[in-house]
């Protein structure tokens, strides 16, 4: 079971921080899932499973496809078309405009991530990622190695949700739960676990209205306005009560 925690909101003196988890927020899709399936190889994956963990799984599968004659070039291609709601991309490149610190958390890999946020025009975007270890060896294929090495020692964290290779638990103002996925359900049956005041979010749409809202942004701003905010968030007289969706949900 992968742990989805999407985006914990903090205030830092007078900047915003947002820390992002990346599959199934950012993107719309699980990325090592995405590659496995994108390529036929999800029997195999499926078979290996149990077996190993999930970091050396995906290293051992991105050694079965590199011997089937599958190349970097291809992988890349692949984590091109990996989906993400527009309206996400608009509202991270706005909310790193305006000046608040953006940061992801994930138990995905270097590789995976840097090719699908460089794609997006992402990249600069995020002052720190915290991710597993993705890299072209010398023989040209793909390696992922844990983030943490989990078999010489552990991450000291005292959540057993989170996986050993890394701990994915923050602390923050707000926290933007997906519907439906296991940190929600979490939240709903012991509302105690969290300090923070909860968001939730379904859909992209829902993903960037929350985030607009939270840092006071009218929703219905555009990349092309830009020019006329100004970054430094102290001096926008904008109204965040205004500006709230009704659909949006909000658990006290």
């Amino acid at each position: 079971m992968t742990w989805h925690i999407p985006a914990f909101y903090a205030m830092r003196g007078s900047s915003i921080v947002f820390v992002f988890d990346f599959d199934k927020t950012i993107i719309d899709c699980d990325r090592d899932n995405w590659v496995v399936d994108e390529f036929g190889a999800t029997e195999l994956f499926e078979q290996l499973l149990p077996t190993m963990p999930w970091n050396s799984l995906m290293d051992r599968m991105m050694k079965e496809l590199h011997s089937q004659g599958t190349r970097v070039e291809d992988i890349v291609a692949v984590l091109k078309r990996a989906p993400i709601h527009p309206r996400i991309i608009e509202a991270i490149k706005l909310a790193y405009a305006l000046g608040c610190d953006l940061k992801i958390v994930s138990d995905a890999n270097t590789f995976f991530i840097e090719t699908i946020l460089k794609h997006r025009g992402l990249e600069e975007c995020f002052s720190e990622i915290h991710i597993n270890l993705g890299f072209v060896d010398e023989e040209g294929r793909l390696r992922i190695f844990p983030h943490h090495d989990f078999t010489k020692s552990s991450h000291g964290c005292i959540h057993s949700i989170f996986p050993p290779n890394m701990c994915k638990l923050g602390d923050g103002d707000y926290v933007m739960p997906r519907n439906g996925f296991p940190v929600w359900d979490l939240i709903c049956k012991n509302r105690s676990l969290i300090k923070a005041q909860v968001w939730e979010w379904s859909n992209g749409e829902d993903f960037a209205n929350v985030l607009l809202h939270l840092i006071s942004i009218p929703r219905n701003i555009t990349s092309a306005q830009l020019h006329s905010v100004d970054c430094k968030l102290e001096t926008m007289q904008l109204s965040a009560a205004a500006n709230a969706d009704h659909s949006l949900h909000v658990i006290h």
